[in-house]
């Protein structure tokens, strides 16, 4: 048995195969999502904002892995998004603990006034 029969058998049989615009269709709300994150924390100075967006885009590069995992018939995409999440959970705790520190020392969450930071 060659290599390329291995991946013809696996699109055989259950599950289905994922149908290519199918694939597109999941490629193009991940990107709109990477969009939509990328402009809010651009265009945004809250910091918990800011710090959302942040956590959209990693959703969004995480759906498109998941896509093309599935596409493939592999587990190895999925895989790796339980290791981003893992490491996106340990951020958001970490941001979430700085926000309310930095908070506590200005009374406000507008990033144009930690521009300078004093050592």
């Amino acid at each position: 048995m060659m290599h390329t029969d291995f991946f013809v058998l696996a699109q055989q049989g259950f599950p289905e195969p994922m149908a290519a615009a199918t694939l597109a269709h999941y490629l193009l709300v991940s990107a709109l999502m990477f969009a939509i994150g990328l402009i809010g924390f651009l265009t945004r100075r809250n910091l918990i904002v800011m710090f959302l967006c942040t956590e959209l885009m990693f959703q969004a590069a995480g759906l498109a892995l998941i896509a093309f995992s599935r596409y493939h018939l592999e587990y190895s995409g999925q895989t790796f998004v339980i290791f981003v999440l893992t490491v996106a959970a340990a951020e958001a705790a970490m941001a979430l603990a700085l926000v309310v520190l930095l908070f506590k020392k200005r009374e406000s969450l507008d990033a144009d006034e930690w521009t300078e930071m004093k050592g």
